[in-house]
């Protein structure tokens, strides 16, 4: 169970502050049953209320800043999440947003990176879902580490890039560009 002040991700809110715990009353509410009241840090005007007995399956605890420098150093050993049928693909875009699961994360932009790449090599352009979940994908994950590391979102694609840099990666696999 999660304690008032306490940070955690929840699917398509990204990282929010538990505020407190406590029961509804609202019509058609089991008036015995605890919710956490969720703020998200990105909209501090809106509130969030998740069943304390449902929590383990759409919550988790926020990355510390060891943990998010953790995520950084690995990206290079994530791999792209490779599916060549439409439709599986979209369904594992979908997994992965929900997730909330940063190497989910990673995977989803090195895969939809990798497909923009190619498309364009054809003379294609990427494809409005692929941007779509490109962009939710790259605010998730940029989100909880900027939170973590204590720093702007925009901030994180200039400081991956050069983490990764630091760590003198390999020239062949230019991760830095795949994770933007």
């Amino acid at each position: 169970m999660y304690e008032i002040g306490d940070y955690v991700v929840k699917a398509n809110n990204g990282v929010c502050r538990i505020d407190n715990i406590q029961h509804l009353d609202l019509p058609n509410t089991d008036k015995n049953r605890l919710y956490y009241l969720l703020v998200p840090i990105e909209n501090k005007n809106a509130k969030l209320y998740v069943p304390t007995d449902t929590a383990a399956g759409t919550l988790r605890k926020a990355l510390d800043e060891a943990q998010a420098w953790e995520v950084i150093r690995t990206i290079p050993e994530v791999e792209a999440a490779w599916i060549t049928n439409d439709k599986l693909r979209e369904q594992a875009y979908k997994e992965a947003i929900h997730s909330c699961n940063p190497t989910a994360l990673i995977s989803i932009i090195k895969n939809l990176y990798l497909r923009r790449k190619q498309r364009s090599e054809q003379g294609k352009k990427s494809t409005a879902t692929d941007d779509r979940y490109f962009k939710l994908a790259e605010d998730n994950l940029y989100s909880e580490l900027a939170f973590a590391l204590g720093k702007g979102k925009s901030e994180m694609r200039q400081l991956i890039s050069d983490a990764i840099r630091a760590k003198n990666i390999s020239e062949d696999l230019d991760v830095s560009t795949a994770i933007r």
